[in-house]
């Protein structure tokens, strides 16, 4: 696959580009520019971002930041077999456990909820850091909702987390998870709350916070672009009736 001429391979991270180091240099830099591909497409072009996943992949299936790069884009791509396949690969290379979320997420996407929940009950979640902790929640909260198990859904997002008033990184995705199971579970005063909280937290847009808020406030967004169109075609309807009185005039 073809790779932009303003891509160097110099842009991954420290951390990979030394796991690269037992590759000769020139293989090196060939994987390290997919990789730069592959977080560069991944969010607005996830089909793009695997295609080069899989390149890294042929070049360099035994370096375990390739294996994580793979997982996280079939995982984008929903080919969650193949996410958790890499996931599990890069897991074994490293020793770490900051796949375990993801992997319990695939299970899900797999149709296997009450594997997620065995993953999110294991020893490997008290070795996560406070992130990944977080992430593992909102992954068992959404395998009790598979299961048809609101209640449970909802007890398993309370947590210090969700109270605390400081904002982090995960914080608007576990206000807005909350906000979505109260909603679910027809406690809509509730939910409309956690929705406020989450647009509170949520400064990037990494969640629909804002229009469920304003779903739930009775709020009718109107398309900017489509109310000038409706504008112009009337203009053009009056400019046009206004023509045809001047033809029939010249006429008469």
């Amino acid at each position: 696959m073809p790779i932009p001429e303003d891509v160097t391979g110099d842009e991954i991270d420290k951390d990979v580009r030394q796991e690269l180091q037992s590759l000769p240099k020139t293989l090196a830099e060939d994987v390290a520019k997919n990789l730069v591909m592959v977080a560069r497409l991944i969010d607005e072009d996830p089909e793009g971002a695997y295609g080069y996943s899989k390149v890294a992949l042929r070049l360099a299936s035994r370096v375990a930041a390739v294996r994580e790069a793979a997982g996280f884009a079939a995982y984008a791509n929903q080919k969650y077999s193949e996410a958790l396949a890499e996931f599990r690969a890069a897991r074994r290379m490293t020793g770490t456990v900051d796949l375990w979320p993801l992997m319990a997420d695939c299970e899900r996407g797999l149709g296997r909820p009450e594997k997620a929940l065995d993953m999110a009950g294991a020893p490997e979640v008290s070795k996560l850091d406070k992130a990944g902790q977080v992430e593992m929640r909102l992954v068992a909260a959404g395998a009790r909702r598979d299961l048809g198990q609101l209640d449970a859904a909802i007890v398993t997002l309370q947590s210090p987390e969700l109270a605390s008033n400081a904002v982090q990184p995960w914080t608007a995705r576990l206000r807005y998870a909350y906000a979505d199971a109260l909603f679910a579970a027809g406690r809509e005063g509730e939910a409309r709350e956690w929705f406020a909280k989450a647009v509170e937290a949520d400064k990037d847009g990494s969640t629909d916070a804002s229009d469920r808020l304003a779903e739930l406030d009775g709020v009718d967004f109107v398309d900017a672009l489509d109310e000038n169109e409706d504008e112009n075609e009337g203009d053009d309807s009056d400019e046009q009736q206004d023509q045809g009185g001047s033809d029939e005039g010249h006429k008469e």
